[in-house]
Formats: C-alpha cells, sequence, structure tokens
C-alpha cells in the first residue's frame, strides 16, 4: 500500500466515523493506518535533517548534529 493509499483509506474512515461509526476492526485498522503515516514523517523528516547543513558567517558548511535531550518529568 503506498502512502497515498494510506491517507486515502484514513480519509475513509474518517468520514465513515463521522457518519455512522467505526467497528473495532476499523479503529484497529485506523490506528495502525496512523501509526504508519506517523512513522513516515518522522522518516522523511529526519532524512532531510540529516541532508541539512548551516553554512557559518566565514562560509564554512557544518552538519546539523542531533540533540540527545531527556524527557523531563
Amino acid at each position: 500500500m503506498t502512502m497515498e493509499e494510506v491517507i486515502q483509506r484514513i480519509n475513509a474512515l474518517a468520514r465513515k466515523a463521522k457518519t455512522e461509526g467505526l467497528s473495532e476492526e476499523e479503529l484497529a485498522e485506523r490506528d495502525a493506518l496512523r501509526q504508519r503515516y506517523i512513522a513516515a514523517v518522522r522518516q522523511n523528516l529526519r532524512a532531510q535533517l540529516d541532508n541539512t547543513y548551516i553554512v557559518t558567517p566565514d562560509g564554512e558548511k557544518k552538519k546539523l548534529q542531533q540533540i540527545n535531550r531527556k524527557p523531563s518529568n
């Protein structure tokens, strides 16, 4: 299933949820499709950031570095 098909199916389930409601199987499918979509968006963003450079005023290119932050409680 392509990402376009995933989006179309998510939208179809959203329309059905508003009009007639969803069965347990459809709720599970919707949740799985949403997680797949979110994972794809995160992967695309990470790939874009991995290929991003900062150019300093002196013309030097520096690759972005990942910052590991601990979640606050």
